[in-house]
C-alpha cells in the first residue's frame, strides 16, 4: 500500500517519468461497486486521477446511484489516503436524468455507511444548500455532474470555485453530449482554453481541468503528454473503460442466472402440472369412450337377441298404427 499522504506530490517535479504521467497500476483496477451508470467507462481514469493528485478533499455535485463517487472512495481506501469526501445530490432526479424513487438514496446510503462512513459524507439537498458546510480553499478535486444545461453547469462551477484549493482540479461529465438541453460542451470549450485541460470523448465525454495555481506534478505531466500523445491516451482509457463496462454486464448476467434458474424451475413445474392435468383429462375421455362403447355393445347385443327378433312384428304393427293416425 502506498503511504504517500494526500496533498503532497507523488514524485518530485523533476522525477516524473513519462509512463507515470498518464498510466499506473490503478488504471487497471476494476470497481468494487458496479452499478448501472453513464460513468462506467471513466472509472479507470478516476482511479488514476485520485492516485495522481492525492486530494485532501473531494466533492461531487450530482451523485445519483453513487458509481463515480464510490470509485473515488474505493481509491482512498485502497491507497490508504486520509482524504475527506462529500457527495451532494437531492436524490430525486430531474427532467434530464429522469426522476427516481427513495430506493436510490437508500442504496447509496447503505453502501456509504457500510464501507466509507469513516471519511465520506452524503449531503442531501440542492448543491448551493451545502456551500456553507464546506470551507473555502479546501477541495482539491471537484466533480461536476448535475444538471447539464449551459447556465446550470456554469453556475455550479462559479459557485463552487471558491471552495477549490490552489491545487484544485475540476472534472466535468457529458462534455461530448450535444443533444438538446445539454450545454456542458459549450462551457467546457470556454474553460479549456483558459486552463490546463484534457478531454476524453468516450463515455459521454469527460473534461479534466486544473484551475489551481499549483498543478500537481503528475497531472501537469499528464497534460504535457496529452499534447503529444492525446490519441494514445484516449485509446488506452477507452479500452480500459470498455473492460469495466463489460465487467458490469457480466455481473448483471451472473446476477440474473439464479432468477432465470428459478423461472425455468417454475416453468418445468407448471409444465409438469399441466401434463398431469392432460393425463387426467385423457383418462376421463378414455373412461367416457369406454362407457360409450359399452352401451353400443349392449345395443348391438340387444338387436341380435332372440327376443328382439320375436317382437319385431309387434313393433312394425305399432309403427303402422302411428303412421295412419298421422
Amino acid at each position: 500500500m502506498n503511504e504517500v499522504p494526500p496533498g503532497s506530490d507523488f514524485l518530485d517535479e523533476g522525477t516524473v517519468r513519462p509512463s507515470d504521467s498518464w498510466i499506473s497500476d490503478t488504471s487497471y483496477w476494476v470497481p468494487r461497486h458496479l452499478v448501472e451508470s453513464a460513468w462506467l467507462e471513466h472509472a479507470p481514469f478516476a482511479f488514476w486521477l485520485v492516485d495522481a493528485i492525492r486530494p485532501a478533499a473531494i466533492a461531487e455535485l450530482g451523485t445519483h446511484n453513487g458509481f463515480s463517487y464510490f470509485v473515488f472512495c474505493e481509491t482512498i481506501v485502497r491507497l490508504g489516503l486520509p482524504t475527506r469526501t462529500f457527495a451532494l445530490d437531492s436524490w430525486q432526479g430531474d427532467d434530464q436524468a429522469g426522476f427516481y424513487g427513495a430506493d436510490v438514496y437508500e442504496n447509496v446510503s447503505t453502501i456509504n455507511k457500510t464501507d466509507y462512513s469513516a471519511f465520506s459524507t452524503l449531503l442531501r439537498g440542492y448543491f448551493d444548500d451545502s456551500l456553507d458546510s464546506i470551507p473555502d480553499g479546501s477541495i482539491d478535486l471537484l466533480h461536476i455532474d448535475g444538471r447539464h444545461g449551459y447556465d446550470d453547469v456554469r453556475h455550479d462551477f462559479e459557485a463552487w470555485r471558491p471552495k477549490l484549493s490552489d491545487r484544485g482540479v475540476v472534472i466535468f461529465h457529458d462534455i461530448a453530449e450535444h443533444q438538446e438541453g445539454f450545454g456542458v460542451w459549450q462551457f467546457w470549450e470556454e474553460l479549456a482554453v483558459q486552463f490546463p485541460s484534457f478531454a476524453f470523448d468516450h463515455g459521454h465525454g469527460l473534461g479534466v481541468l486544473a484551475v489551481g495555481s499549483r498543478v500537481p506534478p503528475r497531472l501537469r505531466a499528464f497534460f504535457d503528454a496529452g499534447v503529444e500523445n492525446a490519441d494514445q491516451i484516449k485509446e488506452f482509457y477507452l479500452g480500459r473503460g470498455r473492460a469495466v463496462a463489460k465487467e458490469y454486464r457480466v455481473s448483471v448476467q451472473a446476477a440474473e442466472v439464479p432468477a432465470l434458474q428459478a423461472e425455468v424451475s417454475a416453468l418445468r413445474s407448471e409444465l409438469q402440472n399441466a401434463g398431469l392435468r392432460v393425463e387426467e383429462k385423457e383418462r376421463e375421455i378414455a373412461l367416457h369412450e369406454s362407457e360409450r362403447l359399452g352401451l353400443v355393445d349392449q345395443v348391438n347385443s340387444l338387436h341380435h337377441s332372440t327376443s328382439w327378433r320375436l317382437t319385431r312384428p309387434l313393433r312394425l304393427a305399432s309403427d303402422l298404427v302411428h303412421r295412419r293416425r298421422d
